[in-house]
């Protein structure tokens, strides 16, 4: 039997999240194109909101953050897989195993934190308009983007070490198309019923207490709406905030429907195509909602069209 050292010296195998066959073959395809328009997509949402001034506002550098997580989660994911999948090769070393937990986790959790802040953000500008320049000013905003990629960041590190201190001395084949913590401690020999219930506390509570802060701030913007006389503000204010509504319930329910179900509910195929979903495609998503929702967005992607296409005349 192989002890805890092993564990740094053996590859782990993931088994991916598809096969040979032709239908296969297309479903790759498709998440190529999803990584591309990912990247493409995030990168120019923060090229947009760094050129255009009107963009400046606390609500923006927060999309710019959530559109930079995006964008460092599908290149955490999709690369290697694809790679894997191309060359015949599953193998993953423990390193880049533990760099994939961290980097997700750390991600992932932040992405949480940061959706707690956009909303604190909306209920601040729809509640108190005009104290929005003081309570939503420069330096909160920085520290509240600090905090979530601090926090997410503590979770990742000490998930990623947990997990790879386990000796693994049985099978190496991951039932993933990457490495997730989850599906790592099922491979250990060592008895890991203590750490699974840490592990799904602390999952719950980086779920919980953020979507917590996002109810209770929209629960106050709701009731801030329903009084306001005007129609027109009305509408504007659902509009405002019935993209960041929809990046939320995307995010939050298929994190949920992965990290909180009893055991006795879990797929390995559901849940590989749950997390293909919130990895892959959420993140092509985003950006497509803030720029098809949101006026601002759209006015400074025409006047950027406009520009970019007079000089090039």
């Amino acid at each position: 039997m192989e002890n805890a050292s092993d564990t740094t010296g053996i590859n782990f195998i993931l088994l991916g999240l598809f096969d040979y066959t032709q239908t296969h073959l297309f479903l790759f395809a498709m998440v190529l194109m999803a990584f591309l328009t990912s990247l493409m997509g995030n990168t120019f949402m923060i090229m947009l909101i760094q050129v255009d001034p009107q963009l400046h506002t606390p609500m923006y550098f927060l999309l710019s953050q959530l559109s930079l997580m995006d964008m460092m989660l599908v290149l955490t994911i999709v690369p290697k897989m694809a790679a894997n999948y191309l060359m015949h090769n599953r193998s993953i070393s423990p390193a880049g195993c533990g760099t994939q937990i961290f980097l997700f986790l750390t991600l992932g959790g932040g992405e949480c934190f940061l959706l707690a802040a956009m909303a604190y953000d909306r209920y601040v500008a729809i509640c108190h308009p005009l104290r929005h320049p003081i309570l939503m000013n420069q330096k909160l905003c920085l520290q509240m983007t600090a905090g979530s990629w601090l926090l997410g960041g503590v979770d990742g590190l000490m998930q990623a070490g947990a997990t790879l201190s386990f000796p693994y001395c049985h099978s190496r084949e991951v039932n993933h198309f990457f490495c997730e913590a989850p599906s790592l401690v099922h491979l250990a020999c060592a008895d890991t019923m203590i750490y699974e219930f840490f592990m799904y506390v602390c999952c719950v509570l980086m779920l919980l207490i953020p979507l917590s802060l996002i109810l209770a701030s929209y629960s106050l913007i709701l009731a801030a709406v329903l009084h306001m006389q005007s129609t027109a503000a009305r509408k504007k204010a659902f509009a405002t905030c019935s993209s960041h509504l929809a990046v939320v319930g995307l995010f939050y329910g298929t994190l949920m429907f992965i990290y909180m179900r009893p055991k006795s509910y879990h797929s390995g195929a559901h849940d590989k195509v749950v997390s293909a979903f919130y990895t892959i495609f959420t993140p092509v998503l985003n950006p497509l909602i803030y720029s098809v929702r949101n006026k601002d967005v759209k006015g400074a992607l025409r006047k950027w069209l406009v520009k970019h296409f007079r000089w090039s005349q």
